[in-house]
C-alpha cells in the first residue's frame, strides 16, 4: 500500500484525518513519483491528484524543515488556487517543521521578498509570480528537489507556458511533476524542454 511506505509523519496525519485507503491513481502514482523520476500524472477529478502532490512533496522534504531557501514548488493557475492549496498543504503539514509559504499576487513584491527570505520550504504561487520574483532575485531555486505542477492544464495559457519555460531554464537538476486531467499538446511539448525522459501515468 502506497501509503504505508510513506514518511512516518505523515501515515500519522493520515490517520487522525481518517484517510486510509489510496484511490487507484494514488496506488500507481506514489511510487513513481518516491522513485524520484520526473511524471505527467493524469487522472479524472477527485482522483486525489492534489493530495498525491501534498503527500510526495512532504516526504520528499523528509517532512523537516532545512536551510532557508524553497526545495520545493509548487505552480497553480492562478491567485485564488495558490490560496487553496495552501490552506490544503496545512492540514497535513501543521504537525511537522515544514515551512509552507504562498506567494500572494496581492501583496508588494518587497514583502513577498522579505518573507520568502525568510525561510521557506514549501513554496506555492503562480508561474508568473514566480518568474517576477526570480528577475528580481526575490527568490533562490537553487536547492530544489521537486517542482510540481496542479491542474496543469492551465499551461495552454502563453503567458503561464513562457513564465514557466523561463522558471525551469534557471534550475540545473529537479524532479518535476504535472497533475493534469489530460495530457494536451502544449503538455507534451514539455519532453522537448525539461520533461524529457518522464514517466506517464495515466488512471
Amino acid at each position: 500500500m502506497p501509503f504505508k511506505k510513506l514518511h512516518a509523519d505523515i501515515k500519522e496525519v493520515l490517520q487522525n484525518l481518517e484517510i486510509t485507503t489510496p484511490t487507484d491513481f494514488q496506488k500507481t502514482s506514489i511510487p513513481v513519483i518516491k522513485s524520484g523520476t520526473s511524471v505527467y500524472c493524469t487522472a479524472p477529478k477527485d482522483e486525489g491528484k492534489t493530495t498525491t502532490l501534498i503527500l510526495t512533496t512532504m516526504h520528499k522534504l523528509k517532512c523537516e524543515e532545512v536551510g532557508n531557501i524553497p526545495r520545493a514548488l509548487v505552480l497553480v493557475e492562478n491567485n485564488d488556487k495558490a490560496l487553496d492549496l495552501y490552506q490544503s498543504f496545512l492540514k497535513y503539514t501543521k504537525q511537522t517543521s515544514l515551512r509552507v509559504y504562498v506567494a500572494n499576487e496581492k501583496e508588494h513584491i518587497d514583502l513577498l521578498k522579505s518573507e520568502i527570505f525568510e525561510g521557506v520550504d514549501i513554496l506555492i504561487a503562480t508561474p508568473q509570480l514566480i518568474a517576477k520574483l526570480l528577475m528580481t532575485y526575490g527568490v533562490n531555486l537553487s536547492e530544489l528537489k521537486i517542482f510540481n505542477i496542479d491542474d496543469a492544464e492551465f499551461l495552454s495559457q502563453t503567458n503561464a507556458y513562457n513564465a514557466v519555460l523561463s522558471i525551469t531554464q534557471s534550475i540545473s537538476k529537479c524532479q518535476y511533476v504535472l497533475y493534469s486531467e489530460k495530457r494536451n499538446p502544449n503538455l507534451k511539448r514539455l519532453e522537448s524542454y525539461f520533461m524529457e525522459y518522464a514517466n506517464v501515468i495515466s488512471v
